[in-house]
């Protein structure tokens, strides 16, 4: 492991992640890891709730980490990682908040409705990143444990944000850490890291416009699935009635 990204989700994690792998930091793990990996969520949780993790065992062939549920866990991965560069990953809290709101934490809610919507949503992952994923470590890890089921509270959420970039900071030696917005763009980031300025564009990639659209398909299908499935009853019903008949 060479770089720790201490940055909660939603602020670039995903476009740091294209740039990490980039430079040569890769593969670089993800949420979207645990999504391709469901199986993964099993030793997320084991760590949240104090069991031992064997971190190298776990993350072998990671280059870096990024993003939830890895930052939760920053501390133990910079003292099981002492070479380790660790990137903090900012924004501005208010827009972070905003921005978290209307995705992650729609995308969740809109899971959590029902065992349809739920059974929908693992769909929904399995076709897009290979595993059937369920959202329990997700809500246990983030939205009860980290925002203690209080993110709707705007200014709880924000100061959580801030306390925890404020802990990094402490935390960290300095020579070991970039406090990093990824609108800086690469020259920043390569000079941490020790690596020459690739020959293209930074990879900005603003995924929030395609996870509000996951919201409203989660919720149009959560709806449509049972009336579906109700059609095709009645229908199967009928024929069966005609067929006595």
């Amino acid at each position: 492991m060479k770089v720790i990204g201490a940055g909660f989700g939603r602020t670039g994690t995903s476009s740091l992640k294209a740039a990490l792998e980039t430079l040569g930091f890769g593969p670089c793990y993800h949420m979207t890891e645990v999504f391709a990996h469901p199986e993964h969520a099993k030793v997320w949780t084991a760590a949240w709730r104090g069991e031992a993790v064997d971190w190298r065992g776990f993350l072998r062939g990671y280059e870096s980490v990024v993003d939830w549920p890895a930052c939760t866990f920053y501390a133990e991965l910079v003292d099981e990682y002492p070479d380790a560069k660790v990137l903090l990953s900012v924004r501005e809290p208010a827009k972070w908040y905003t921005s978290t709101r209307v995705t992650i934490y729609a995308l969740n809610k809109a899971a959590e409705r029902s065992l349809i919507s739920r059974f929908v949503y693992g769909v929904m992952t399995l076709v897009i990143f290979g595993g059937f994923m369920r959202g329990d470590m997700i809500e246990e890890i983030i939205w009860r444990g980290t925002f203690d089921g209080r993110f709707e509270d705007e200014d709880h959420a924000r100061e959580v944000f801030q306390s925890h970039n404020n802990e990094v900071v402490r935390r960290v030696p300095p020579e070991r850490l970039l406090v990093y917005d990824v609108k800086r763009g690469w020259g920043p980031l390569c000079e941490f890291l020790g690596v020459e300025v690739p020959d293209e564009p930074f990879p900005h990639l603003n995924d929030a416009t395609g996870m509000r659209r996951a919201v409203r398909a989660l919720r149009v299908l959560s709806l449509a699935v049972p009336a579906v499935a109700a059609a095709l009853v009645t229908a199967i019903l009928i024929m069966f009635r005609k067929r006595r008949a």
